[in-house]
């Protein structure tokens, strides 16, 4: 039931995901139980999103009490033990828009499990969950039934907890990507350490910095045949594709939600990795024909990126996704990937960077021209998309009006022609009558056109707006650890810390720039390919086009040569 509410403090959100409050502003609050200490509602403006529960206040009836204060609740309280608050008991779903057949039961998988049953907090960089909600052996239950955490060995760092006094502080904003992501707690030496780590990425150097290791089994896979299905004797209709990976060349067939299943673990998971976002869902068409295709090509896109990436191509759970056929060991693979202990924060653990020493300011100026560069590339990219997009529609409506109307007037001029026998010239009129046929036909011509070049452009470009969004909380993973470092660094001049602490947090903290630069390294490896390709093929449908229409009008043009 909605409630009302009043904003108690001013809050700037700092994603999509959050809204903006002010001070005494009227809220209204979808649910009174908060997430992790977030709350979900609309704010004066009519913006829908996530605050925090300790800002603001419900208002109550007569009857009742006054109002609901969670600055004093533990769990809407930003404090430092929020870390380990238990979980909630219901999950938030932060996806805008939804499709008819991604919500229903999840038959053809596991009855007894969904993606909605994981509890979902305040998504941090690339969506991540907040960190109470990635370290399940801190909590007293666990999400999913015959759940068993490996025991923690040690803290990462070997101080004996007489020295937990002059540990680096905690930020005072339990709200940033930073905090959220786990990666602050990474830093401070707060994830445990798990018994055995199965998995491990590599970075080493290249001849441009840190790069992901290659994976040692390239592959990629194809996206193909979307076909209309049905189950429950047709009372429930849903798309199919068929993937073919190279490495095993079997197929498997999946639905678009077992994508998006797919997607939410590489979210949970990979914190410091710009994960692919997936075309958009469409509540209504979606079994129209133009949509089906257009999904399809950004499927490709999509799966050319993951098979591409040399972490991402690796994971467990994505060679599952392809590979798995069989019904009983795909619920095992799929509950399997769903009590992963290596994400979010814990991912870090697993990566391997090489010991070539780094200057920890020479990887701040580096990054920050990566983010001058990427916000840069942003708005082009949008620009040129806010282009190509008003050229589809020219063509597709305005191009194709203005060449019929120059094909009717054409035609006007020939009837008018005939109407004086004895003057008329049958073979200039038909000329010309097919000369007003002819643009009709080029204007046809255009509207189709956006199929063979603008389209797959507005693909690519669609793709790489959803990878540079993520780049900016994955930098601020960066520019928190490196703030770390020189407090840390600060307080062991001071005598208040242990070199041998303030190392760790060193140490720790190369690991997060070392990712990010990797991560950087192939970003611009894969732009400068897709960029290449896009353009190419762009020119070349444009080169084709043309010459088609040229075509058409030197057919006509000879139709004059023997008046």
């Amino acid at each position: 039931m909605a409630l009302k509410a009043r904003a108690l403090y001013n809050f700037h959100s700092e994603n999509k995901e959050e809204i903006s409050i002010q001070e005494n502003e009227e809220l209204v609050i979808f649910s009174e139980n908060s997430l992790d200490g977030w709350l979900q509602g609309q704010n004066s403006r009519g913006e829908t999103g996530l605050f925090p529960a300790s800002y603001v206040e419900i208002l109550r009836s007569r009857s009742g009490s006054n109002y609901t204060d969670y600055s004093s609740s533990p769990a809407g309280s930003p404090r430092h033990d929020s870390f380990y608050a238990d979980p909630p008991s219901a999950g938030i779903s932060y996806q805008g828009s939804f499709e008819d057949d991604d919500d229903d039961d999840w038959d053809d998988w596991d009855d007894a499990c969904t993606v909605v049953e994981e509890p979902r907090s305040t998504p941090g960089t690339n969506g991540h969950p907040s960190p109470s909600l990635q370290y399940p052996a801190a909590y007293g239950h666990h999400q999913h039934a015959g759940y068993h955490p490996k025991p923690a060995l040690e803290r990462q760092d070997s101080m004996s907890s007489s020295k937990r006094g002059s540990v680096v502080g905690r930020n005072l904003n339990r709200f940033s990507c930073f905090v959220r992501s786990g990666v602050e707690a990474f830093i401070l030496g707060d994830v445990p350490l798990m018994s055995k780590i199965a998995e491990v990425y590599c970075i080493e150097m290249g001849s441009k910095g840190p790069q992901w290791k290659p994976n040692p089994h390239p592959f990629i896979c194809s996206v193909e045949d979307p076909t209309k299905q049905t189950k429950f004797k047709g009372i429930k209709s849903y798309i199919s594709y068929k993937l073919t990976p190279s490495n095993i060349n079997s197929p498997v067939y999946r639905r678009y939600k077992h994508f998006d299943w797919l997607y939410n673990r590489l979210l949970h998971k990979f914190t410091v990795i710009s994960v692919p976002h997936l075309p958009e869902k469409q509540a209504t068409g979606r079994f129209e024909e133009d949509f089906i295709e257009k999904r399809k090509r950004r499927l490709i896109l999509w799966m050319d990126h993951m098979t591409s990436h040399p972490v991402l191509s690796q994971y467990e759970g994505f060679q599952h996704f392809l590979c798995c056929r069989d019904e009983k060991q795909w619920k095992l693979g799929k509950r399997r990937a769903e009590k992963d202990e290596m994400v979010g924060a814990s991912f870090l653990l697993t990566i391997q960077i090489p010991t070539e020493h780094q200057d920890l300011q020479d990887v701040e100026d580096r990054v920050d021209a990566f983010k001058a560069f990427s916000k840069k590339m942003d708005d082009s990219v949008l620009q040129l998309t806010n282009v190509a997009s008003e050229l589809v529609r020219k063509h597709v409506g305005g191009f194709r009006k203005e060449f019929q109307k120059l094909g009717n007037a054409f035609q006007a001029i020939s009837h008018s022609f005939h109407m004086d026998p004895p003057y008329s010239l049958d073979a200039l009129n038909n000329a010309i009558s097919h000369t007003g046929k002819t643009y009709e036909t080029v204007g046809e011509m255009f509207a189709e056109q956006p199929k063979n070049d603008l389209f797959l452009m507005l693909d690519t470009l669609s793709l790489y707006q959803g990878l540079l969004s993520n780049f900016p909380d994955i930098i601020h993973l960066q520019k928190g650890a490196f703030a770390k470092v020189k407090e840390s660094q600060r307080m062991s001049d001071e005598g208040r810390m242990d070199q041998e602490e303030a190392d760790g947090i060193r140490k720790r903290c190369r690991v997060v720039g070392f990712a990010l630069q990797a991560e950087m390294n192939h970003f611009h490896e894969r732009r400068v390919a897709d960029f290449k390709r896009m353009m190419q093929s762009y020119l070349k449908q444009q080169i084709v086009f043309y010459q088609r229409v040229s075509q058409q009008l030197e057919k006509t043009l000879r139709m004059y040569d023997n008046l």
